[in-house]
């Protein structure tokens, strides 16, 4: 039988956008798509593109679903565990992307090289473009191995460059099913990184991200998102975001392997120590972030208790 990818998508009053990347998911070079829409309550007219789309599919399924109604880590959450939803493979998709046609293909080539019993995710760099779709630039290129001691501290590619194997979502889907999310894509990156699965990072861009007003704020490496991440950082959004994803691994600690559980004891018993033991700790742990600005801005995080 031949392979067959599911596309989870997520779509909030995206109608100004939706039916390019509609249509680029239909260019697709790889043959076997199913697409499963989740619609969070949208009043544009992205049901009505989306309705339009599904009369011309012909490359598998087209389900169109409700949201939960809260946001966007739900929405996908909501897709990640539903049941009824089954591939030899999984995608993210947001709906104002466009992606390359080879996106699939080239994920799956890989992917299909791993043991089918190892977690496996591909992810990739993306290509910034404005509301226009022109391009403006790329997101940073990471060069430093993946690992669960990046994860623990970094979200490194977006979900809708990330193409999981069944033995990762399976894995995904039991750690949803247990806790919440600060967001889909470092979420699959900390479950499958910690559970001792494999994942590449590949610098050669197949997405169109589209940086608008709703997404400014760490799009790429320009001043004005380094701006806006220091400022999250002060006001201590860092930290809610750390707290939410040590809570969810706690309670995921049975799918994680040893190491992974000394690295997530070792970073949650941080907070409330003293600067210099708070300081050495997080040494000891080696987390780290992918640039040497990152690095030093997890050590001020650390230093100033916004971690």
């Amino acid at each position: 039988m031949q392979r067959k990818v599911a596309v989870l998508v997520g779509v909030y009053n995206g109608d100004r956008y939706l039916s390019e990347q509609l249509a680029s998911l239909a260019d697709q070079q790889f043959p076997n798509i199913d697409v499963w829409i989740s619609d969070d309550g949208s009043i544009d007219d992205s049901i009505e593109k989306i309705q339009e789309a599904k009369l011309k599919w012909v490359k598998g399924r087209f389900e169109i679903l409700a949201g939960p109604g809260e946001g966007f880590a739900e929405n996908f959450r909501s897709l990640l565990v539903n049941e009824q939803i089954d591939g030899d493979y999984f995608a993210f998709c947001d709906q104002d992307d466009i992606w390359s046609p080879p996106k699939l293909s080239t994920a799956i080539d890989w992917l299909s090289g791993q043991p089918e019993s190892t977690p496996a995710l591909y992810c990739t760099r993306t290509r910034i473009v404005d509301d226009e779709g022109r391009h403006v630039g790329y997101s940073p290129r990471f060069l430093r191995p993946t690992s669960f001691r990046n994860a623990m501290v970094q979200s490194i590619a977006g979900g809708n460059t990330m193409v999981l194997n069944r033995s990762a979502r399976e894995l995904v889907a039991e750690a949803s099913r247990r806790s919440g999310f600060v967001s889909h894509d470092w979420w699959c990156y900390l479950i499958v990184t910690g559970a001792g699965g494999v994942v590449r990072y590949a610098a050669e861009p197949q997405i169109d991200y589209r940086q608008h007003a709703g997404n400014l704020v760490g799009a790429n490496g320009s001043i004005v998102s380094r701006l806006g991440r220091s400022s999250f950082l002060f006001r201590g959004g860092f930290a809610a975001w750390m707290e939410r994803n040590i809570s969810g691994l706690q309670a995921c600690e049975d799918l994680l392997t040893p190491d992974a559980r000394l690295v997530l004891g070792q970073v949650a018993r941080l907070r409330g120590k003293p600067l210099p033991q708070r300081l050495w700790g997080l040494y000891r742990s080696g987390v780290y972030r992918q640039t040497l600005s990152g690095q030093i801005g997890l050590f001020l995080a650390c230093a100033l208790n916004r971690f």
